[in-house]
């Protein structure tokens, strides 16, 4: 199975990495190879230009697109010894993430810290150990600050030999020119309904019929598809948040519906984080060699504090991405009242709910609605710095008060 299996609606991507992968490391890689170490090279899918290997890649496109996924399948490729469809046993250590050439920088919190950077970039300095590069990846590229950037930014001038660099990000515009200037960018398309659904077939066996309606749902974002196809509960949460959504008829209806949006976020939080932070507990105290249900020695205090301040920072993000996911599905409900009311039925994207979507379309003007989708995306900016969301929600739901004519 080639590593580029599980990976859906990105043809043109896949062929720009595998060629790219086909290349074979010189000792001067860094310099001839590359041919962009000083100078950006920005690559629409489908270039034949795009085919040779560089040192640094940024993989762009929106959330959901699958630029973690490709990140990854290019570094298994990578690492894989002389096969661009990757080795079996490579993909899998890259798949744990236990490859001894791979290193992952990453977060759960809000940013990516300083000391995180720091830590890859001297890694990255190593030669490959038994791979033909050292890969590094950098999942959310958009979420380091000024002066974090400016340390990977030092290591993307200045190359070491044979080791590659993969950046993740929405967008371009999302990190600094200077960091884009040294980049080989690879723009992502948003895969088709169909070709998520697909995925969800193949890979989590979900029915066709929960995995075509999830895809749709999910407005192909990969990763919230899948989600929905596996967790009744998500979906259940996902369609109380639209209905009280549409259910708003004062002011006070809003207010009430804010704080009901923000428990539904927080259970969504919840219910994605407390299996995990239990497993990393326990993971963490068999590796200390603590019993199940023994104190844990003073001595092994701090460990155990270190690893529940990183869950807490993960369960802030994961509130914040909570919040954001619930805006975007009431940005596509009210997508849906504007299509009712400009009478194209046939774009509707929550066909679940078509009966409250022709009651909130009679109710207003395509203008009010319009209004409503603004307030939307001004709520998202709000809460991206820092206003307190519950405020930003109820300012956002009092301009969604639609009253039965």
């Amino acid at each position: 199975m080639a590593v580029w299996d599980n990976l859906t609606g990105q043809a043109d991507a896949i062929a720009i990495f595998r060629a790219a992968a086909q290349r074979v490391p010189s000792a001067s890689s860094s310099d001839s190879d590359t041919g962009t170490t000083m100078e950006a090279a920005t690559t629409d899918t489908g270039s034949a230009e795009s085919a040779s290997m560089t040192h640094a890649w940024l993989i762009t496109g929106p959330p959901g697109s699958g630029r973690s996924n490709l990140a990854f399948a290019f570094a298994a490729a990578l690492l894989s010894p002389g096969t661009p469809d990757g080795d079996l046993a490579a993909a899998r250590q890259v798949e744990a993430r236990t490859h001894p050439d791979l290193s992952v920088l990453s977060t759960e919190g809000v940013i990516i810290k300083m000391e995180s950077v720091k830590e890859a970039v001297a890694r990255s300095q190593y030669s490959p150990s038994v791979g033909r590069y050292r890969v590094v990846v950098v999942e959310d590229a958009d979420r380091m600050v000024e002066r974090t950037s400016n340390v990977l930014l030092k290591a993307l001038e200045e190359p070491p030999e044979r080791t590659v660099w993969i950046l993740c990000a929405p967008s371009e515009a999302d990190l600094l020119p200077t960091i884009r200037s040294r980049v080989r960018t690879v723009r992502l398309r948003v895969p088709s309904v169909a070709d998520v659904a697909d995925l969800l077939v193949r890979r989590n066996g979900v029915d066709p019929v929960i995995a075509s309606s999830s895809a749709r749902l999910a407005q192909s974002h990969i990763g919230m598809a899948r989600r929905l196809a596996t967790n009744a509960d998500a979906r259940a949460r996902r369609e109380e948040t639209l209905r009280t959504a549409l259910g708003i008829r004062s002011v006070s209806a809003a207010v009430n519906a804010a704080a009901r949006l923000l428990a539904i976020a927080g259970d969504d939080a919840k219910a994605i984080t407390i299996e995990l932070d239990a497993a990393e507990r326990d993971g963490m105290l068999r590796s200390l060699g603590v019993e199940a249900g023994q104190s844990v020695p003073p001595g092994l205090r701090s460990q155990i504090k270190a690893l529940e301040d990183d869950q807490k920072r993960r369960a802030v993000r994961s509130l914040r991405d909570g919040i954001d996911r619930i805006l975007v599905d009431l940005a596509s409900l009210y997508r849906d009242v504007c299509m009712m009311q400009l009478g194209r039925q046939q774009a509707v994207i929550n066909l679940e709910l078509l009966a409250e979507l022709r009651t909130a379309s009679a109710a207003s003007a395509p203008e009010a609605t319009v209004a409503t989708m603004d307030a939307i995306a001004l709520a998202r900016q709000r809460i991206q710095g820092n206003v307190a969301p519950a405020l930003a929600l109820e300012a956002m739901l009092v301009s969604a008060i639609r009253r039965p004519q």
